[in-house]
């Protein structure tokens, strides 16, 4: 397992639901800049997240929907991390 160890001026962690999800930003010293619920499509995410993306990685955990999320990532050529519960 390769553990990522890049550094960003921001860090997205989104917590995916099948209708919603809570995305929260932070900064490097670790200081909240976003927290908050939208619907589960695109044009949602890419706008809430936008103000951040000259320097962004976004992780999810390892669940049944986040394919939509990386493919997303991959098309705004955002750097994505797909965790996992036990590392």
């Amino acid at each position: 397992m390769n553990f990522y160890n890049s550094t960003h001026q921001h860090y997205c962690g989104i917590d995916l639901h099948a209708r919603s999800l809570y995305v929260c930003i932070i900064n490097q010293q670790g200081e909240t800049r976003l927290h908050k619920e939208i619907s589960a499509n695109p044009d949602a995410l890419i706008e809430l997240i936008s103000p951040y993306l000259d320097d962004l990685v976004l992780g999810v955990e390892c669940m049944h929907c986040w394919y939509w999320v990386a493919d997303f990532c991959d098309d705004h050529d955002i750097e994505f991390i797909l965790g996992h519960a036990l590392y």
